[in-house]
C-alpha cells in the first residue's frame, strides 16, 4: 500500500477544472496507474481526497495498492518548470504498528447518509444528512465496526445514558465542518439525451482517535468509510497527536 500526497497549484486553469468536478478528478487519479483499466471492476480500490488548507494550500492525497505516476497532473495542476511533484511513501510499514490504545489525530472526508422510506410499502432511499449533529451522529455510529473511539474531552461530562443534550456533541474530540453540496453531470447521457446529474452532499471529520481494533481500522484506511468513494470521500488519515 502507499499514501501519496500532491499538492495543487491553485492558480492554473487545469487545477480549476479538477476542484470543480469530481468526476474529473477521479478521472485524474485513476490515470496515475497505468495497469488500473476503467472497465475493471475488480481493481483495487484507489481512495483520494482534497484537504483545502487555505486559498493557496490545497492538497490532494491517494491511496493506493500501486505507486502512482503522477507526471501527468504536474503538467495539467502542478508546477512542470519547478521540478517538483509529488510525494509517496510504503503506508504498510505504518498500518503494521498501529495497536490497540493508540491515540491519533484524524481527518476523514465522507459522504454521510440514511436510508428513509417516506410511505409503508414503499422501497428506501438513501438521503443525505446535511446538519453537523447528523453528520456527527453518523460517525459516532460506525465508529466501534471501522476500530476506533472517537476520544472525550477530559473534562467533558457525560450525558446521561440514553438521554440527548444539546452539549451532548462538546464531550468529543471532534469537529464537522466543510459541509459541501457537489453536484455535476457524468459522461454517460440518459434517454432524454441530457447528462446524468450526480448530487453528492460530502462533510469533513477532524478529531482525535483511540485504537480499539488494529485490523478493523487497517481496514478502514485501506477501503475507506461510507459511500461516494470514488467522488473523494472516504479516505481517513491519521497524524500524531501533539
Amino acid at each position: 500500500m502507499y499514501l501519496t500526497r500532491f499538492r495543487l497549484n491553485t492558480a492554473r486553469s487545469g487545477t480549476r477544472k479538477l476542484l470543480s468536478s469530481p468526476q474529473a478528478m477521479h478521472a485524474a487519479v485513476l490515470a496515475g496507474f497505468p495497469d488500473l483499466l476503467p472497465s475493471d471492476s475488480d481493481a483495487p480500490r484507489v481512495l483520494w481526497r482534497v484537504d483545502r488548507v487555505s486559498a493557496a494550500e490545497v492538497f490532494l492525497y491517494v491511496v493506493s495498492s500501486g505507486r502512482p505516476d503522477y507526471t501527468h497532473l504536474v503538467e495539467q495542476a502542478g508546477w512542470p518548470a519547478a521540478g517538483t511533484g509529488w510525494q509517496t511513501g510504503e503506508y504498510a510499514p505504518f498500518l503494521e504498528k498501529l495497536a490497540a490504545g493508540d491515540v491519533w489525530r484524524f481527518r476523514l472526508t465522507a459522504n454521510p447518509v440514511h436510508s428513509v422510506r417516506t410511505k409503508d410499502g414503499q422501497e428506501t432511499k438513501v438521503t443525505a444528512h446535511v446538519t453537523w449533529r447528523h453528520q456527527a451522529d453518523w460517525l459516532l455510529q460506525r465508529q466501534e465496526a471501522a476500530g476506533f473511539r472517537v476520544a472525550r474531552k477530559p473534562d467533558g461530562e457525560e450525558a446521561p445514558e440514553g438521554q440527548e443534550t444539546p452539549d451532548r456533541y462538546a464531550q468529543y474530540e471532534l469537529m464537522v465542518h466543510d459541509q459541501r453540496r457537489l453536484e455535476f453531470s457524468k459522461g454517460k447521457r440518459n434517454g432524454s439525451g441530457k447528462a446524468t446529474r450526480v448530487r453528492v452532499n460530502t462533510a469533513t471529520f477532524d478529531g482525535r482517535l483511540e485504537v480499539t481494533d488494529p485490523e478493523a481500522l487497517r481496514r478502514t484506511l485501506t477501503a475507506g468509510l461510507g459511500r461516494a468513494k470514488a467522488y473523494g470521500c472516504g479516505l481517513m488519515t491519521l497524524a500524531p497527536v501533539e
